[in-house]
């Protein structure tokens, strides 16, 4: 079974912290890059953050320093530690591969920055 299934986001205010998680069935998750993406209203799709199965990582400039992606190969789990929050980081985010997504997608976590 293909599957994405994002959770963690919420309502914060500028300068915050949320935890995303990612929970990835064994066919996206096992040996590939997986990334962070995000779209804001009006905007595509970009990729945040990204990491290697051997746990490289790279990051957009825009969340440099302020994001943190990590991976949990026991539990075919992605997390993204976002702190530092801005008002442009609204946007739903999504998991999936970190180098060629899977055409399916999950749900999304919707992340709104405002005081």
């Amino acid at each position: 079974q293909v599957q994405l299934v994002e959770s963690g986001g919420g309502l914060v205010q500028p300068g915050g912290s949320l935890r995303l998680s990612c929970a990835a069935s064994r066919s996206i998750y096992r040996n590939y890059s997986m990334g962070w993406y995000r779209q804001a209203p009006g905007k595509q799709r970009e990729l945040v953050a990204r990491i290697t199965n051997g746990g490289t990582t790279n990051y957009a400039e825009s969340v440099k320093g302020r994001f943190t992606i990590s991976r949990d190969n026991a539990k075919n789990t992605v997390y993204l530690q976002m702190n530092s929050l801005k008002p442009e980081d609204t946007a739903v985010y999504y998991c999936n591969r970190g180098i060629t997504p899977v055409p399916v997608w999950g749900q999304g976590t919707q992340v709104t920055v405002s005081s």
